[in-house]
């Protein structure tokens, strides 16, 4: 996702990021990498900043 301008990513769990602002892409980590089909993982993060507009997009490979 993009975050706004002056927007920062402060913590995650379940997911390995690119980065804190700008551009970040969260990644899998080595036990939620793959998952048999009807199952799920879920992961999370926290920001601070404001900003209207953001949608993220989520891309399975």
């Amino acid at each position: 996702m993009t975050l706004p301008s002056g927007a920062t990513i402060t913590n995650a769990w379940n997911t390995t990021r690119s980065g804190n602002s700008g551009a970040v892409t969260f990644t899998n980590v080595s036990y939620n990498g793959r998952i048999a089909a009807g199952q799920s993982t879920e992961f999370g993060f926290q920001g601070n900043g404001s900003g209207t507009g953001m949608t993220p997009t989520c891309t399975a490979t």
